[in-house]
């Protein structure tokens, strides 16, 4: 395997790893800072039509093309202690130009790699020794999935690795079976599980379904498809414990969960606060409280102090991520296509909005508030935490008095130039801090 130069010049640096279909970045969060932009609303213009709009350079430490270096195109990332796991993707065609690795459809596989060109691989990137001498080199691991998977969809739970099938880019390719396995880590084994009822006997979900999202909430993982052929969202439920599929119905209200814990936000919750959930609706970062009892409304609170309330009707925003950077530290980062008039910027231009932040109660917590939030993340029967919250009860614009105090701690807008030409979508995130004493890592993934 070809190995990409990536030594650490000086100290360790605290690094925000973004993973892309075709790119692992690494971004030097310490250069982060707080971005201050005038106020268009009197002049009746976006940000972005006026000419002291200013977009910084990310600042990337360092980036690896994972398709230059002969990688699969659109691997999924999860960390176990201080290792970060590549799995599944897809390998284009040799040959082909990398302006066209986005449209994997119109470059075809590498029929030799895999199963058909569908990566059943799984690379390792060993974290523990970045110093001033080493390199970051990738590794492919002793085991494989026993089953190829592209664009697959990756969760942690309970310690152990659940992986299912994505969406090929070719619509005729068929998924390998199994299309859904889960990997142990203690005993580094796959194992088959049971078949996702969304995807038709032999055949990949492009043709009749459409995986639209998931969510994970305890032990339950939830997704949310469109069936091609009704015209109807379908809702399904994966529960690791008891080890079978459910069909939950056509309609997010009949949900056993919080809706903001439904497969159609993105959100993660604050380490060190058990009852804290930071998620996106729409363009704008919220935080919701889990009640302290049954009774207690499901409380919530815009974060107007890092809001990206830029975004506007000229930005087209992809999928926002929420990422945990430590106790009580949290970034949101929401990538988008500015379709600007004259200005600044060209007419169409990729951007990350990107902010972090510190969160504190201003209320003191009951203990049966913690205990109900450690219950809502390890609860086999996510039914018994509908109770908590509910979104016929409560309308997450019906904001109430703030629960938390949010201090800024960097926030802007920044150019995309290291995506290259491949949309701006981000895969994973994760973020890690080396100590030069210790050698400790902490980290969290999407």
């Amino acid at each position: 395997m070809k190995k990409t130069e990536m030594a650490l010049e000086g100290q360790p640096k605290p690094l925000l790893w973004v993973a892309t279909p075709q790119r692992l970045i690494a971004i030097d969060i310490s250069k982060l800072k707080i971005n201050h932009y005038e106020d268009t609303s009197k002049l009746k213009i976006n940000h972005y039509e006026s000419r002291d709009f200013e977009i910084h350079s990310l600042p990337v430490f360092r980036m690896l093309n994972l398709v230059e270096n002969e990688f699969p195109f659109g691997m999924r990332f999860f960390i176990r202690d201080s290792k970060l796991y590549m799995v599944g993707g897809e390998k284009p065609r040799r040959g082909a130009s990398p302006k066209l690795y986005p449209h994997l459809k119109n470059v075809g596989h590498d029929e030799l790699f895999g199963d058909r060109g569908l990566s059943p691989y799984v690379y390792v990137l060993d974290l523990t020794g970045l110093d001033s001498s080493t390199d970051l080199e990738l590794l492919k691991h002793h085991t494989s999935m026993l089953a190829a998977k592209p664009t697959p969809i990756v969760e942690e739970i309970e310690g152990k690795i659940y992986v299912r099938s994505g969406t090929p880019s070719q619509s005729y390719c068929l998924l390998p079976k199994p299309t859904f396995e889960v990997y142990d880590p203690l005993i580094e084994q796959w194992k088959p599980l049971p078949e996702p009822p969304f995807y038709r006997e032999g055949c990949s979900n492009c043709q009749e379904f459409k995986v639209i999202d998931h969510s994970v909430l305890g032990t339950t993982i939830y997704v949310l498809t469109f069936n091609l052929m009704d015209n109807f969202y379908h809702y399904y439920s994966y529960n690791v414990n008891e080890g079978n599929w459910k069909f939950l119905g056509e309609s997010e209200d009949k949900l056993p969960v919080p809706y903001h814990f439904t497969p159609t936000f993105t959100g993660k919750f604050v380490l060190g606060y058990n009852d804290i959930y930071i998620f996106f609706l729409g363009d704008i970062p919220y935080a919701t409280l889990i009640p302290s009892n049954d009774r207690s409304p499901t409380r919530y609170q815009a974060l107007n102090e890092v809001d990206g309330a830029f975004y506007h009707r000229q930005v087209t925003s992809y999928s926002g991520l929420v990422v945990q950077l430590g106790e009580h530290e949290m970034c949101i980062m929401k990538p988008g296509l500015v379709q600007a008039k004259e200005g600044s910027l060209p007419p169409c231009h990729s951007i990350l909005y990107m902010a972090t932040f510190k969160v504190e109660k201003l209320l003191h917590s009951s203990s049966s508030a913690q205990d109900r939030g450690r219950k809502l993340l390890r609860t086999a029967d996510a039914s018994d935490v509908s109770k908590t919250s509910s979104h016929h009860d409560n309308d997450v614009n019906d904001i109430r008095a703030p629960f938390l105090s949010i201090t800024c701690l960097s926030k802007g807008f920044y150019y995309l130039d290291e995506w290259g030409p491949e949309a701006s979508y981000i895969c994973s995130a994760f973020f890690h801090q080396f100590d030069l004493d210790l050698r400790k890592m902490i980290g969290s993934a999407r």
